[in-house]
C-alpha cells in the first residue's frame, strides 16, 4: 500500500513566503499573551511606567489597574491572531499604534516606540500573507 502525501506539514513548509508567515504567526500569538500576562505580575518590568500621565488622568483606576485591562486586551490579541491572523494582525497593528502615541508622548522612551514600530510593521506583514497562507485556504487557488 502507498500512502502518497497531497500537502507537506506546516512546520515542514519550504516555501519562504509560508515560512515567514509562521513565523510571524508564531511571533505575535505567543509574545502579546505573555506580555499580557506580565502586566499582572510585573516581572519583567514596571508597566505602570509605560502608561503617559494623560492617559491615566483619562482612564479610571490607577496605573496598575489601567494596564490590567491591558493585559486582558493583549492576550485577547494573541488568541485571536492564533485563531484568525488575517484580521488578528491588522488587530495587533492597531494595538501597536495606540501603543506607539502613547510612548511617544513620554519623553525617554522613543526608543521602545522605534521598536514598536518595526513590530507594527511586521503585524502588517502578518496581516497580509494570512492572507495567502492562513488555515482555511487552499493556496493552489490563489494567484
Amino acid at each position: 500500500m502507498t500512502v502518497h502525501l497531497t500537502r507537506a506539514h506546516p512546520l515542514l513548509a519550504t516555501d519562504p513566503g509560508r515560512q515567514a508567515f509562521l513565523l510571524l504567526r508564531s511571533l505575535f500569538s505567543v509574545a502579546p499573551i505573555a506580555f499580557g500576562l506580565d502586566k499582572f505580575a510585573n516581572l519583567l518590568t514596571d508597566w505602570p511606567a509605560y502608561l503617559a500621565p494623560w492617559i491615566d488622568d483619562l482612564v479610571p483606576g490607577t496605573a496598575q489597574q489601567a494596564m490590567y485591562a491591558v493585559g486582558v486586551v493583549e492576550v485577547l490579541a494573541g488568541v485571536v491572531v492564533a485563531v484568525a491572523p488575517r484580521f488578528g494582525g491588522w488587530l495587533v497593528a492597531a494595538w501597536l499604534g495606540g501603543i506607539i502615541v502613547d510612548l511617544l508622548t513620554i519623553p525617554g522612551f522613543y526608543d521602545v516606540a522605534l521598536r514598536d514600530f518595526g513590530l507594527l510593521v511586521a503585524a502588517v506583514a502578518l496581516a497580509r500573507l494570512a492572507v495567502r497562507y492562513a488555515p482555511g485556504r487552499d493556496v493552489r487557488t490563489r494567484s
